[in-house]
């Protein structure tokens, strides 16, 4: 009494992978509903969920004052430059 051992794992093997596809969907009907109640659309699936952000950099305050002395200067400096060329041009229109 030979069995087909092959012919009965496949056969098994698919009863399992009908079995999973059927609690896929109920599992994500049960999230569909979760989601529904706590007033959101349904979620992202697992593979398509956004990476966590990174973590950003944070700026000293000697850093922000340095930055923001040269700011300061470079406006003034385009401000000086600006108010030069508006004098310049108001003599030619004289």
């Amino acid at each position: 009494m030979a069995m087909n051992v092959t012919g009965a794992l496949r056969k098994a093997l698919s009863h399992l992978e009908r079995e999973k596809a059927g609690i896929d969907r109920q599992i994500r009907a049960v999230q569909t509903a979760l989601a529904a109640l706590a007033g959101r659309q349904s979620p992202a699936p697992p593979g398509l969920r956004s990476r966590p952000t990174p973590q950003r950099r944070r700026m000293s305050a000697v850093a922000r004052r340095k930055i923001g002395l040269r700011m300061k200067a470079y406006w003034a400096k385009r401000r000086a430059a600006s108010a030069k060329g508006q004098a310049k041009g108001a003599q030619k229109v004289e």
